[in-house]
């Protein structure tokens, strides 16, 4: 017997963006590439609404 959500679920689309931070496993944290944490940055937040990291499970935020 199949699940019934397995009937509806669909894979994540993947999207060809390029975000401007990247992961530090060091600080365990987003920063940006001149090395400021990007969740202090106010006009990134404004834009993307979140600096979501891939490093772990998708549903935690760096702020």
């Amino acid at each position: 017997m199949q699940p019934f959500a397995l009937n509806y679920a669909r894979p994540v689309a993947e999207l060809d963006v390029a975000t401007p931070y990247a992961y530090d496993p060091g600080l365990q944290l987003n920063v940006l590439f001149d090395g400021r944490i990007a969740a202090t940055d106010l006009a990134l937040i404004r834009e993307l609404g979140t600096t979501t990291s891939t490093a772990g499970s998708k549903t935690h935020f760096d702020d």
